[in-house]
C-alpha cells in the first residue's frame, strides 16, 4: 500500500509539473491497448471498458483504442510487446493468465521475461468453471464415459487451457482437448454438439445466455472458496480435498485474471502517470456503474501484489511440477 501511495503521489508531482514535463506527452496522443485475443470475448470487453475511462484521468486526455492481435493464447502479442516495441508508454498489453507458467517453465515460446515489464493492474480475480453437456448427470458419469469428453479451449497461454488440464488431474477425468476456441466460438461450439464441454471463468458463464446453462451446466470450480457469482457450483476442493501439488500450484496464479503491462524500458515518469491514471479509473463511479451493469466478476488487484505473486512463483514452484507444466508448454 505504501508503494501505490508513493506511485500516486509521485504521478500528483508530475501532473502539476511545468509546462514540458513529462505530463506534456499524452497531450494530443493515442495509447494502444493490444489484446491478445479475438473481439467478441471477455477479454476484449473489460479492455473496451479501459479504453473509455482510463485516458479521462491522464493528463492531456489522450485517445484510446483497442487493437486485437489474436495469436498462440495470446502469446504473440506479448512477445511484440517485449521484443519488437517501442517503450514510449503509448502501448499497454493484456497478459493471459497462464504466461507467467509458461516464462515458469522455460517455454521456447516465450520470448518475454514478465519481472521486466511494469505492470499496471489486474481486472479481476475469478474462479475457473468446468462447464459440460447435460447429457452428463454427474462427475462419476463422466469418469466412466466410454470416451474422452471433447473440451473446448484457447490457446496454451490461457487459464481455459490449464485448467482443462487440471480438472483431469485433479478429478480423475479423461478429456480429449481441442484448442483454438475463442470464448464466443466455445459456446457456439457447445451448442452445436461440435464439442462437449467448456472451461469458462465464473463471469462469463453468468453473463451468459440461461439456457446455454441449462444445456450444459457448471460442475466445478477453481478457488479455496466459492464465487458469490456462483454460490451453488462446489468448488474442486470440495470435491476433492487433496487434488495435488499440479492444481495447487495454478490455482492462485491463474485467479488474477487478466493484467495490463507495458513494454520493458518504459520511462518511469510515463508510468507512474499511468499507475496513477489506473487507480484513479477504479475509482470513477461512471465506470464502476458501467462494470455493475455488465454484470461482471471484478475484483481488480493492484500492480504490486501482482508483480510480488510472480516473483514468488517463479521462485517458490517445486521442480517436479515445472516438470509437468513444461511437458504443458513446450
Amino acid at each position: 500500500m505504501k508503494t501505490r501511495a508513493f506511485v500516486a503521489a509521485l504521478g500528483w508531482l508530475l501532473a502539476t509539473a511545468a509546462p514540458g514535463a513529462a505530463t506534456d506527452f499524452y497531450d494530443g496522443k493515442r495509447i494502444n491497448i493490444i489484446v491478445g485475443f479475438a473481439s467478441g470475448g471477455s477479454a476484449d470487453g473489460d479492455a473496451r471498458v479501459i479504453s473509455r475511462y482510463l485516458g479521462k484521468h491522464i493528463p492531456g486526455n489522450p485517445t484510446i483504442i483497442v487493437q486485437n492481435m489474436p495469436g498462440a493464447g495470446g502469446l504473440k502479442a506479448i512477445n511484440l510487446a517485449y521484443q519488437g516495441s517501442t517503450p514510449d508508454g503509448l502501448t499497454i498489453y493484456q497478459l493471459a493468465s497462464a504466461h507467467y507458467i509458461q516464462q515458469l517453465v522455460g517455454s521456447s515460446a516465450v520470448q518475454f521475461d514478465l519481472s521486466k515489464m511494469p505492470i499496471l493492474g489486474a481486472w479481476t480475480r475469478s474462479n475457473y468453471v468446468l462447464v459440460v453437456s447435460s447429457k452428463y448427470r454427474t462427475l462419476e458419469d463422466m469418469r466412466k464415459a466410454k470416451e474422452p469428453l471433447i473440451i473446448g479451449s484457447e490457446g496454451m497461454g490461457s487459464g481455459t487451457y490449464v485448467f482443462t488440464i487440471a480438472w483431469q488431474r485433479a478429478l480423475g477425468l479423461k478429456f480429449k482437448l481441442i484448442t483454438g476456441y475463442g470464448s464466443a466460438e466455445r459456446t457456439l461450439a457447445v451448442e452445436r454438439g461440435e464439442i462437449e464441454g467448456r472451461t469458462e471463468t465464473v463471469g462469463n458463464i453468468v453473463r451468459g445466455d440461461p439456457q446455454m446453462r441449462r444445456n450444459a451446466p457448471p460442475r466445478v470450480q477453481s478457488g479455496t472458496v466459492r464465487s458469490p457469482l456462483m454460490p451453488d457450483v462446489p468448488t474442486v476442493y470440495e470435491v476433492n480435498p487433496k487434488p495435488g501439488p499440479f492444481f495447487e500450484a495454478i490455482n492462485e496464479g491463474l485467479s488474477i485474471s487478466r493484467p495490463y503491462v507495458l513494454s520493458p524500458g518504459t520511462p518511469e515518469d510515463r508510468l507512474a502517470i499511468l499507475r496513477t491514471a489506473w487507480e484513479e479509473m477504479l475509482k470513477d463511479q461512471e465506470f464502476k456503474t458501467e462494470v455493475e451493469k455488465q454484470g461482471w466478476e471484478f475484483v481488480p488487484t493492484p500492480y504490486d501484489k501482482v508483480e510480488k505473486f510472480y516473483k514468488k512463483a517463479i521462485a517458490d514452484t517445486p521442480a517436479d511440477v515445472k516438470e509437468e507444466l513444461k511437458a504443458l508448454f513446450p
